[in-house]
């Protein structure tokens, strides 16, 4: 049988460069209190609910809305491959559910490649994501990361 939806049509992904060692860049992605300072729109405060980096683990975090509403970002941990990868399932309520993201991380000299990679359901849902600003948001919160891995270098 012929898959006529494949995941190169239903991914949308940022490659970046982070001026870090990969430790440190791993470290961002792993550790709650790292995860806290970078993650989401810049000005938005996150709490991180829950973080049980194992596979099969579940991860919650919330960011509280100025209307009082709560931004929830959830999944759960697939794969972990230390110091290389990991895939989780994540849903970003209300906006994004259903997704995979992929993150690769490799090692060059003293700065880190990275990977980032999200996979959706549909090409359709793909598209749809992409036009909500997918490279907009993502590329905002990559910068706050970047901002962070060199304050903490």
């Amino acid at each position: 049988m012929t898959n006529t939806n494949p995941a190169a049509n239903r991914t949308l992904t940022i490659e970046r460069t982070f001026n870090a060692p990969l430790e440190l860049v791993w470290e961002a992605w792993t550790q709650p209190e790292h995860i806290a300072h970078w993650w989401g729109p810049k000005g938005m405060p996150v709490n991180v609910i829950v973080h049980d980096f194992t596979v099969g683990g579940k991860w919650k975090y919330s960011m509280p809305m100025p209307d009082g509403n709560e931004f929830i970002s959830e999944g759960t941990y697939l794969e972990i491959i230390e110091l290389e990868k990991i895939v989780t399932t994540a849903d970003f309520k209300p906006m994004t559910e259903g997704v995979e993201m992929h993150m690769l991380f490799e090692a060059d000299g003293e700065k880190t490649k990275f990977t980032f990679s999200v996979v959706h359901e549909t090409e359709e849902y793909c598209l749809a994501q992409e036009k909500m600003g997918f490279y907009n948001g993502w590329g905002s919160t990559l910068d706050r990361l970047d901002a962070f891995l060199l304050q903490k270098g």
